[in-house]
């Protein structure tokens, strides 16, 4: 607004710092770890700001003289506000999970899924288009279109079960070595990890804290909130291996899933790949380093969101996100 909207008056100078999540372009950014702990602005005075913002976005529209740009910003704008729909059911499951008293949030059952089939979905070798072309939305990171040989694979249609996941633990998953990448071995060791990240013990039975309270540990749903670090274990445990994210743009179709799926790929740029101009180059290009690429979307992620190109990331160690396990072989 205020490089398009000459005139534009901001509703409050310090949210400037509040609700930027990140971009160095814009100016100084709350910390990221501590955002949980702000209890103001009140949900009013947040309702306020966006009515504020709203007005003057309809004024923009019917006023502005480069239209194109402003329809391309919002876009961006639009679909970015609908990641953030889903980041906040996954902080506001995070936050809950720290109260004792183990509070409800919905009493619906967001959460309840079946694994699925165990059959594998076989793939033969060739070479494959891969990433989203121009004729719909998709964030500079899916892009360009390019082609990649792809070996022969297979990747089981259900996710990994919570019962399955449990058989990994009452091995000694945790605590054998060979299973783990060195960084995941000493994370696991100097964070005392033994468990997915909502699973409780108590008095020798599993529970699990979800959206909907805490619950007896459903066997059949699949395991979630898993690090890419406790992925990758089980499947060295399980004789199979993570598939790529490729394989999985391969295998994965528009409909919707519980969890996102991790993947053995690195984020990285495709090939010829250009990220967006100006501050947006911050959205994606910028992370990447040090991050693996997830696939597929969550019962938490708009519909609209839904694609099998789409890429979505996080460190190794983080669990919070709405992430799960399918495990592929090579044939």
């Amino acid at each position: 607004m205020n490089k398009y909207s000459p005139g534009y008056e901001k509703f409050n100078d310090e949210y400037s710092l509040l609700f930027n999540s990140y971009y160095k372009s814009v100016g100084t950014h709350w910390k990221q770890e501590k955002r949980g702990l702000l209890s103001r602005p009140t949900v009013q005075e947040v309702l306020n700001y966006r009515n504020h913002v709203d007005a003057a976005m309809l004024a923009l529209l019917e006023t502005t003289m480069e239209p194109e740009r402003i329809e391309f910003l919002l876009e961006i704008g639009l679909n970015h506000e609908q990641q953030h729909q889903e980041l906040l059911l996954m902080d506001i499951k995070h936050i809950l999970s720290s109260s004792p008293l183990s509070p409800v949030y919905s009493e619906k059952r967001l959460e309840a899924f079946s694994a699925g089939s165990l059959k594998w979905r076989h793939f033969k070798e060739g070479v494959h288009e891969l990433g989203n072309s121009e004729s719909e939305f998709a964030y500079d990171n899916e892009r360009p279109c390019h082609k990649r040989y792809i070996n022969s694979f297979a990747i089981r249609e259900s996710y990994i079960s919570n019962g399955e996941y449990l058989e990994f633990i009452n091995s000694g998953g945790y605590h054998s070595f060979q299973y783990w990448l060195s960084d995941g071995w000493d994370w696991i060791n100097e964070e005392k990890i033994q468990s997915p990240l909502y699973w409780r013990l108590i008095e020798g039975e599993w529970y699990e804290f979800t959206l909907h309270g805490l619950v007896l540990l459903d066997m059949y749903a699949p395991v979630s909130h898993i690090s890419l670090y406790e992925a990758q274990a089980f499947a060295n445990w399980s004789g199979q291996r993570l598939p790529t994210e490729f394989e999985l743009e391969l295998f994965l179709g528009d409909s919707k899933l519980p969890l996102w799926c991790w993947t053995s790929s690195h984020y990285s740029p495709y090939p010829s790949y250009e990220s967006y101009m100006g501050g947006l180059g911050e959205y994606n290009s910028k992370f990447m380093c040090n991050q693996f690429v997830l696939r597929g979307g969550c019962f938490a992620t708009p519909s609209e969101h839904y694609r099998n190109t789409y890429r979505n990331f996080y460190r190794a160690h983080q669990r919070w996100m709405f992430s799960g396990i399918r495990v592929a072989k090579d044939i």
